[in-house]
Protein backbone atom coordinates (compact mmCIF):
# COMPACT_ATOMS: atom_id res chain seq x y z
CA UNK A 1 0.00 0.00 0.00
CA UNK A 2 1.21 3.33 -1.10
CA UNK A 3 0.61 6.70 0.90
CA UNK A 4 -1.02 9.30 -0.86
CA UNK A 5 0.87 11.95 -1.82
CA UNK A 6 -0.57 15.98 -1.40
CA UNK A 7 0.03 16.58 -5.28
CA UNK A 8 3.10 16.35 -7.96
CA UNK A 9 5.56 18.82 -6.93
CA UNK A 10 4.49 21.43 -9.05
CA UNK A 11 0.89 21.65 -7.18
CA UNK A 12 2.75 22.30 -3.92
CA UNK A 13 4.94 24.92 -5.02
CA UNK A 14 1.76 26.46 -6.62
CA UNK A 15 -0.06 26.18 -2.84
CA UNK A 16 3.18 26.81 -1.02
CA UNK A 17 3.53 30.45 -3.34
CA UNK A 18 -0.48 31.67 -2.58
CA UNK A 19 0.03 30.61 1.22
CA UNK A 20 3.09 32.86 1.37
CA UNK A 21 1.62 35.69 -1.45
CA UNK A 22 -1.59 35.40 1.61
CA UNK A 23 0.61 36.05 4.24
CA UNK A 24 2.41 38.73 2.87
CA UNK A 25 -1.07 40.41 1.56
CA UNK A 26 -2.28 40.47 5.04
CA UNK A 27 1.05 41.59 6.63
CA UNK A 28 0.97 44.87 4.21
CA UNK A 29 -2.93 45.28 4.94
CA UNK A 30 -1.98 45.05 9.11
CA UNK A 31 0.95 47.27 8.33
CA UNK A 32 -1.06 49.56 6.34
CA UNK A 33 -4.16 49.50 9.09
CA UNK A 34 -1.51 50.74 12.06
CA UNK A 35 -1.73 54.64 10.88
CA UNK A 36 -5.39 54.55 10.22
CA UNK A 37 -6.98 52.28 13.18
CA UNK A 38 -4.48 52.05 16.05
CA UNK A 39 -2.81 55.39 15.91
CA UNK A 40 -5.05 57.94 13.72
CA UNK A 41 -4.39 61.57 13.82
CA UNK A 42 -5.88 63.14 16.81
CA UNK A 43 -5.10 66.78 17.23
CA UNK A 44 -3.93 69.48 19.94
CA UNK A 45 -7.59 70.69 22.12
CA UNK A 46 -8.27 74.29 22.09
CA UNK A 47 -11.59 75.94 22.71
CA UNK A 48 -14.56 74.97 20.75
CA UNK A 49 -18.38 75.49 20.06
CA UNK A 50 -19.10 71.90 21.55
CA UNK A 51 -18.15 68.83 22.01
CA UNK A 52 -20.04 65.97 20.25
CA UNK A 53 -19.33 62.48 21.69
CA UNK A 54 -20.35 59.41 19.05
CA UNK A 55 -21.90 57.09 20.38
CA UNK A 56 -21.36 53.20 21.00
CA UNK A 57 -21.17 50.98 23.87
CA UNK A 58 -17.46 51.92 25.03
CA UNK A 59 -19.01 54.05 27.32
CA UNK A 60 -15.55 55.36 28.56
CA UNK A 61 -15.62 58.12 24.92
CA UNK A 62 -18.54 59.52 27.26
CA UNK A 63 -16.44 60.38 30.64
CA UNK A 64 -13.95 61.69 28.35
CA UNK A 65 -16.64 63.72 26.62
CA UNK A 66 -17.53 65.05 30.18
CA UNK A 67 -13.99 66.06 31.28
CA UNK A 68 -13.37 68.32 28.23
CA UNK A 69 -16.64 69.77 29.18
CA UNK A 70 -15.70 70.14 32.77
CA UNK A 71 -12.24 71.23 32.02
CA UNK A 72 -13.79 74.36 29.44
CA UNK A 73 -13.11 73.54 25.48
CA UNK A 74 -17.00 74.04 25.18
CA UNK A 75 -19.92 75.16 26.68
CA UNK A 76 -22.09 72.14 25.27
CA UNK A 77 -21.35 68.90 25.10
CA UNK A 78 -23.88 66.96 22.64
CA UNK A 79 -24.09 63.29 23.13
CA UNK A 80 -25.44 60.93 20.22
CA UNK A 81 -26.98 58.06 22.11
CA UNK A 82 -26.94 55.67 19.47
CA UNK A 83 -27.66 52.77 22.35
CA UNK A 84 -30.81 54.66 22.25
CA UNK A 85 -32.24 57.10 25.53
CA UNK A 86 -33.93 54.63 27.00
CA UNK A 87 -30.06 53.02 27.62
CA UNK A 88 -29.76 53.47 31.56
CA UNK A 89 -26.00 53.64 30.80
CA UNK A 90 -26.69 56.94 29.12
CA UNK A 91 -28.78 58.61 32.23
CA UNK A 92 -25.51 59.43 34.03
CA UNK A 93 -24.96 61.70 31.13
CA UNK A 94 -28.18 62.48 29.79
CA UNK A 95 -30.33 63.35 32.97
CA UNK A 96 -27.45 64.52 34.32
CA UNK A 97 -26.55 68.33 35.89
CA UNK A 98 -23.81 70.28 34.96
CA UNK A 99 -22.63 73.44 35.00
CA UNK A 100 -22.44 73.42 30.65
CA UNK A 101 -25.48 72.44 28.21
CA UNK A 102 -25.68 68.38 27.81
CA UNK A 103 -28.36 67.15 25.23
CA UNK A 104 -28.56 63.70 23.45
CA UNK A 105 -30.17 62.64 20.69
CA UNK A 106 -30.16 59.59 18.80
CA UNK A 107 -29.15 59.62 15.44
CA UNK A 108 -31.01 59.13 12.56
CA UNK A 109 -30.21 56.35 10.40
CA UNK A 110 -28.32 54.89 13.35
CA UNK A 111 -24.87 55.24 11.92
CA UNK A 112 -21.77 57.85 11.84
CA UNK A 113 -23.77 59.08 8.56
CA UNK A 114 -26.69 60.03 10.74
CA UNK A 115 -24.92 61.75 13.29
CA UNK A 116 -23.06 63.50 10.87
CA UNK A 117 -26.37 64.61 9.50
CA UNK A 118 -27.05 65.63 13.14
CA UNK A 119 -23.96 67.77 13.66
CA UNK A 120 -24.64 69.18 10.50
CA UNK A 121 -28.23 70.81 11.54
CA UNK A 122 -27.03 71.81 15.37
CA UNK A 123 -23.90 73.81 13.81
CA UNK A 124 -26.40 75.52 11.16
CA UNK A 125 -28.59 76.47 14.22
CA UNK A 126 -26.00 76.61 16.52
CA UNK A 127 -23.79 78.50 14.45
CA UNK A 128 -20.59 76.05 14.85
CA UNK A 129 -17.56 76.86 13.75
CA UNK A 130 -15.49 74.47 15.59
CA UNK A 131 -16.02 71.15 17.17
CA UNK A 132 -14.37 68.37 19.13
CA UNK A 133 -15.50 65.41 18.20
CA UNK A 134 -14.64 62.15 20.49
CA UNK A 135 -14.69 58.21 19.35
CA UNK A 136 -12.94 55.56 20.25
CA UNK A 137 -9.56 55.40 18.29
CA UNK A 138 -10.14 52.48 15.37
CA UNK A 139 -13.12 54.72 14.55
CA UNK A 140 -11.05 58.36 14.50
CA UNK A 141 -9.63 58.78 10.59
CA UNK A 142 -13.58 56.96 8.89
CA UNK A 143 -15.36 59.55 11.77
CA UNK A 144 -12.79 62.28 10.21
CA UNK A 145 -13.97 61.57 6.82
CA UNK A 146 -17.79 61.10 7.45
CA UNK A 147 -18.17 64.06 9.41
CA UNK A 148 -16.16 65.99 7.47
CA UNK A 149 -18.63 65.40 4.68
CA UNK A 150 -21.24 67.10 6.23
CA UNK A 151 -19.79 69.62 8.53
CA UNK A 152 -17.64 72.72 6.83
CA UNK A 153 -16.10 73.67 10.09
CA UNK A 154 -12.88 73.12 11.97
CA UNK A 155 -12.75 70.00 13.10
CA UNK A 156 -10.49 68.61 16.32
CA UNK A 157 -10.32 64.74 16.80
CA UNK A 158 -10.01 62.88 19.77
CA UNK A 159 -9.73 59.80 21.00
CA UNK A 160 -11.10 57.83 23.68
CA UNK A 161 -8.89 54.79 24.93
CA UNK A 162 -10.43 51.54 22.86
CA UNK A 163 -10.07 47.46 23.95
CA UNK A 164 -7.14 45.73 23.01
CA UNK A 165 -5.81 42.39 22.22
CA UNK A 166 -5.98 40.43 18.48
CA UNK A 167 -9.08 39.59 17.68
CA UNK A 168 -10.71 43.18 18.83
CA UNK A 169 -8.15 44.21 16.52
CA UNK A 170 -9.10 41.66 13.85
CA UNK A 171 -12.46 42.73 14.07
CA UNK A 172 -11.98 46.38 13.67
CA UNK A 173 -9.68 46.20 11.01
CA UNK A 174 -12.52 44.60 9.04
CA UNK A 175 -15.45 46.70 10.48
CA UNK A 176 -14.06 49.82 9.80
CA UNK A 177 -12.37 48.86 6.55
CA UNK A 178 -16.11 48.16 5.45
CA UNK A 179 -17.03 51.30 6.74
CA UNK A 180 -14.82 53.24 4.55
CA UNK A 181 -16.21 51.11 1.44
CA UNK A 182 -19.52 52.15 2.17
CA UNK A 183 -18.94 55.94 3.39
CA UNK A 184 -17.22 56.06 0.22
CA UNK A 185 -19.96 54.81 -1.69
CA UNK A 186 -22.01 57.31 -0.50
CA UNK A 187 -22.07 61.00 -1.85
CA UNK A 188 -23.01 63.71 -0.29
CA UNK A 189 -23.80 64.24 3.67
Amino acid sequence: MTARTSGSPRTRLRRWVFAVAAALLLAALAVGGLPVFVHPQVDPLRPADAIVVLGGTAYERFDLGLDLAERGYAPELVISASTGLDDPMMAKYCAGRYPFRVTCFEPDPWTTRGEAQEIRRRAETEGWRHIIVVTFTPHVSRARYIVGKCFDGELTMVASPSDSGPWFWAWMYLRQSAGYLKAVTEFGC
